[in-house]
Formats: structure tokens, C-alpha cells, sequence
């Protein structure tokens, strides 16, 4: 059974979900095998939770300055991968830089590339959500390796207890002259809330919240369910939420179990980013906005008077459990 490449998402000592998630659907492909770009020692400590999920092999791409320069080190490593292992498909999740390690390496190997895939079938064939979420189609990679990008929350994570092959190395050259090197960082505003591309359940606001204030009944809503908080994006350029929650085509996608959308008429770019969720609940005063009709629970009527409500109700069964 052929390889399937996964590029693994870490912080350096945690693997992501969206991770597990893309080794789930690399097995319907083949034999999973994860790429770890990091520096020396990183492949070693995710390991473990890697072969929980399927791994069966682990290449580590190793360098003290891996972490030091944009894409170029996990493009490089992948295409190292690749060039051993001859894959049947390489994964990466569709996030802002795995779409951007995706097709640096798809234009290196002058490979097939799908973009926002949602699901895969074993034949390789992928469904996409494009145009702005206005069309779903069904393509597949007929040149080279496919390279596929997967929609975070697209597949559900499965254990495979099973112990991982032997640890590959991959030799992990830098040229700083062909790569953008990382100059500062700055620390993105986080909480006790999940990350917004991996909860299971998103609250998102739109402009019907009116203000910042009025994001609180989000951000209540959310922290009962033990959700993230999103926005959309008239919302976000309202001034009303931090820009790295914005929920769209020029935001994050998102896919969790439950999505609740207040205050949000369901404007194209924004369905673009959440409609490949598996439960929509909307609220909006509006009997005409979009969202209704895409919702699988509609309720017409002012978002302050039903999300304290529904609040309520989830703490109190929270609490009777």
C-alpha cells in the first residue's frame, strides 16, 4: 500500500487536530505517513500521539532553523519526502499556509492541486466547495502526485492504536537566500476558548450584534457551549471583533459540529467559510436573509431576546448532568 504524505500542524509539542483529522483521510488513500518540519527533537515528541491516530511512518525534517523562515522549509521537506517515498497523494490542511506550502510544492513536483477539498473518496477523487461556496464539485488529479488541500473539520479524527515505523529522517538544507526569513513575532490575542479552525462548535456574530458590547451574548453563548467565538466580515470591518475571527472567504473556513450564526444575514463570502458545517442554527429578525434558508434550525426573531435563552437552557442542563 502506497504512502499518503501528511504534513503535520504543531506547535512543537502538540499535534493539531486538523492533523488528525487529515490522517483519517489520507487512510482512505493508503498508508499514512506524517511529515514533521520543527527543529531537532520535535518529531520525537509528537510521535506517539502521531501513531495513535494512524501514522505508520514518521519523516522528520529537522533543522535549528526551521522555524525561522515562512513555507520554504516544509515545501522543501515534503518534496524531499516525496522524492523517497513516491507517495500515492500528499495532504496538508487548507489553512492560510498550508494552501501556500500546497502550491509551492504542487508548481515544484508539476503535480495536480485541489484546493478546499471536503472529502475524499479511495479512488483519489475529492469534493471541493469553490466559487465562493456558490458550487460543489467532485474533481480529481490526472498529472503527478496530487496535492490536496483539506478543509479543517472536513473529516472526523479515528484512532488506530498502532506503533509507528521506524522514524525517517529527512534532510533539511535552508538556503536563506531563497526564503523569507521571519524577523519578529507577535502573540495573536487567545483565551480559554478553542481555536477557531478546530472547535466543534462556533458562536459567530454579524451586524445585527451591533457593537462590541453587543458581542458579549456571542462570546456568552459560546463559553456555555464550549465553542469559539467568529465573526463575519461586516462585523469584523464594523470595528466590532478582532480581524483573526472573521469568518469567510477572505476569513477562516470552518467545519465544526455546530455552527450558530447571530445577527449574520448570510452574505455569499460568508457562507463560503462555514457551509460544509454539519448543524447551522441561525437567529436573525430578518425572515429574507440567506442564512435562513441554508440553516438547518431557523429562528426569526432578535438574537438578545433567544441567545440569552438558549444560554440558559444549556447551562442549566449542563449543570442537571
Amino acid at each position: 500500500m502506497p504512502d499518503v504524505l501528511v504534513l503535520v500542524d504543531h506547535d512543537g509539542e502538540h499535534v493539531h487536530k486538523s492533523t488528525h483529522e487529515l490522517l483519517a483521510a489520507a487512510r482512505r488513500l493508503g498508508a499514512p505517513a506524517a511529515v514533521v518540519v520543527g527543529t531537532p527533537g520535535t518529531a520525537a515528541r509528537l510521535k506517539e500521539t502521531l501513531a495513535r491516530h494512524g501514522a505508520a511512518c514518521v519523516y522528520a525534517a529537522e533543522s535549528t532553523e526551521a522555524n525561522e523562515f515562512l513555507a520554504t522549509p516544509a515545501v522543501d521537506a515534503l518534496e524531499l519526502a516525496v522524492r523517497e517515498a513516491a507517495p500515492a497523494a500528499v495532504l496538508v490542511s487548507a489553512t492560510a499556509d498550508g494552501k501556500e506550502v500546497a502550491g509551492r510544492l504542487a508548481a515544484r513536483l508539476d503535480a495536480g492541486l485541489l484546493i478546499d477539498a471536503v472529502d475524499l473518496d479511495s479512488s483519489g477523487v475529492a469534493t471541493q466547495i469553490v466559487f465562493g461556496g456558490s458550487y460543489t464539485v467532485r474533481s480529481q488529479v490526472t498529472h503527478g502526485i496530487p496535492v490536496i488541500a483539506v478543509r479543517p473539520g472536513s473529516f472526523e479524527p479515528e484512532e488506530h492504536p498502532e506503533e509507528a515505523g521506524e522514524q525517517e529522517l529527512v534532510p533539511l538544507p535552508i538556503d536563506p537566500a531563497a526564503s523569507a526569513r521571519i524577523t519578529a513575532r507577535r502573540a495573536a490575542l487567545t483565551g480559554d476558548r478553542p481555536e477557531l479552525t478546530e472547535a466543534t462548535v462556533v458562536v459567530s456574530g454579524g451586524r445585527g450584534v451591533g457593537g462590541v458590547d453587543g458581542f458579549r451574548v456571542v462570546e456568552e453563548l459560546a463559553d456555555a457551549l464550549g465553542g469559539a467565538v467568529g465573526a463575519s466580515r461586516a462585523a469584523v470591518d464594523a470595528g466590532y471583533y478582532p480581524h483573526q475571527y472573521q469568518v469567510g472567504q477572505t476569513g477562516k473556513s470552518v467545519s465544526p459540529q455546530l455552527y450558530v450564526a447571530l445577527g449574520i444575514s448570510g452574505a455569499i463570502q460568508h457562507l463560503a467559510g462555514m457551509q460544509t458545517s454539519k448543524t447551522i442554527v441561525a437567529v436573525n429578525k430578518d425572515p429574507e436573509a440567506p442564512i435562513l434558508e441554508l440553516a438547518d434550525y431557523a429562528v426569526e426573531g432578535d438574537l438578545f431576546a433567544v441567545a440569552p435563552q438558549l444560554t440558559q437552557e444549556v447551562a442549566a442542563r449542563r449543570a442537571g448532568s
